[in-house]
């Protein structure tokens, strides 16, 4: 059998099947009623399709389920039996239909969550966090991790990356950039001095992540013109987990290039200076990606709601280059 041999076989099974369970549903109804006409007001249908629906059910049994006259019907000795049988499975049939349709309608249940461990767990719990105390019945499930991992096969409901998810059929919707800022503590401007080229990151103690997946020393990547550069570092220290690093920096034991997103508040507070700001690359962002809408239970659409209201293009996020110019003028002032 071909292959289109197949599929329309398949097709007419499931047309068949379904077919069958009208005419079922329209038999129980008409048991139930004693009545071809209730049974079709009952089922919103034309008296002649009940009739035919029963008739075609008769002929796929082979046997008379009806003793039927202008103004009367009664099952038959095999109606009864069937009925006996089939009205259990089609009222269980019915309750699980019927759940399955509010559960899609209600905000309650089991939300899958994906992102990266690296700079995104502050800004996604902020989001959990409302958006539960929202919705009490939801119960987030959320992996963090830095590799790409199979959305069908990993059953996300919503997922975050930096940059577009490499998965055919799925949405991606931008929410901000997000900034790749080399900086440092006052305490190490003031002990070691300021670089004011990327040449000078050479004499500097600076930090390294290490890549979890690969296990490979992440070169830093430098703004020069319109290209971007993969800076490579000698590393005083070295981790692959960012919070630590971040630790380092603020410490004023290493200079750092950190996420925009993490490093935003430490500048903002003056805890961490901007160094060559000019050299920022400009070309990531952070996506939410998900399925069809339309497929998707109200739980994770009105999470996918909360997410775009509240990250794109959000400010306290990113620094604006006017920001950053101001606070990289404390370098001078501190290193001086």
């Amino acid at each position: 059998m071909d292959w289109q041999a197949a599929t329309d076989n398949g097709a007419g099974r499931i047309g068949m099947a379904i077919n069958e369970l009208r005419a079922i549903s329209t038999f129980v109804t008409a048991a139930e009623l004693g009545s071809l006409r209730k049974t079709a007001a009952a089922l919103n249908i034309s008296p002649q399709a009940a009739s035919q629906a029963l008739a075609q059910l008769e002929q796929h049994l082979n046997v008379r389920l009806f003793h039927r006259t202008t103004r009367s019907m009664a099952l038959t000795d095999e109606g009864r039996r069937f009925l006996e049988e089939a009205q259990p499975s089609l009222y269980g049939l019915q309750r699980a239909l019927r759940t399955v349709k509010q559960a899609k309608d209600e905000v309650a249940g089991p939300l899958r969550i994906v992102g990266p461990r690296s700079t995104f767990q502050p800004v996604l719990w902020r989001l959990i966090d409302e958006f539960c105390q929202r919705y009490p019945g939801v119960v987030p499930d959320v992996q963090l991790e830095d590799r790409v991992g199979n959305w069908v096969e990993d059953r996300v409901d919503v997922g975050f990356r930096l940059g577009l998810s490499p998965h055919e059929g799925l949405i991606a919707r931008r929410l901000f950039p997000v900034q790749l800022i080399v900086c440092a503590a006052p305490g190490y401007l003031k002990a070691h001095g300021a670089p004011d080229t990327i040449a000078a990151l050479q004499s500097h103690r600076c930090s390294a992540f290490r890549n979890p997946g690969t296990g490979q020393i992440v070169p830093w990547r430098l703004k020069t013109g319109d290209d971007e550069v993969q800076q490579p570092v000698v590393p005083a220290i070295c981790s692959n987990d960012e919070i630590l690093e971040l630790h380092a920096v603020v410490a004023g034991r290493v200079i750092g290039q950190l996420a925009g997103v993490t490093a935003a508040p430490y500048i903002r507070s003056g805890q961490l200076v901007p160094l060559l700001v000019d050299h920022i690359p400009d070309r990531y962002s952070y996506f939410v990606y998900y399925g069809s809408r339309n497929a998707q239970p109200m739980r994770a659409r009105a999470f996918i709601d909360l997410v775009i209201e509240r990250l794109v293009d959000n400010s306290e996020y990113v620094l604006s280059m006017k920001e950053l110019r101001a606070a990289a003028r404390g370098s001078r002032v501190v290193s001086s």
